[in-house]
């Protein structure tokens, strides 16, 4: 399985962004999805999950400004983030996993590539 993450860039604080990834697996039923970001000099952290029937999940200091989403039919996983700071700068990570969700970046075992957010203040 090949996740491919995209849309990434550099905004200015209290900005919008929406990544995308992508993947390869010709279904994801019964697959929860995640983002996760790492910052230069730091672990790889949780933001957010979506099981396979759209419940959700998010770290307390995204709740109320990113939203996660996921089209099955087109096995794509969105987060569409809003009111960006520059502590949300870093690489943010798709991950895949089957069964249900996981704030663990150790259970996941598909990764995409990443796509770097900036956001300057």
């Amino acid at each position: 399985v090949q996740l491919q993450a995209s849309g990434g860039g550099l905004v200015q604080a209290g900005g919008s962004l929406k990544v995308s990834c992508t993947s390869s697996r010709s279904t994801l039923s019964w697959y929860s999805m995640g983002w996760f970001r790492q910052a230069p000099g730091k672990e790889r952290e949780f933001v957010a999950a979506i099981s396979w029937n759209g419940s959700t999940y998010y770290t307390d200091s995204v709740k109320g400004r990113f939203t996660i989403s996921r089209d099955n039919a087109e096995n794509t996983l969105y987060l569409q983030m809003s009111g960006l700071r520059p502590e949300d700068t870093a690489r943010y990570y798709c991950a895949l996993k089957r069964g249900s969700t996981d704030y663990s970046v150790d259970s996941y075992y598909y990764w995409g590539q990443g796509t770097q957010v900036t956001v300057s203040s």
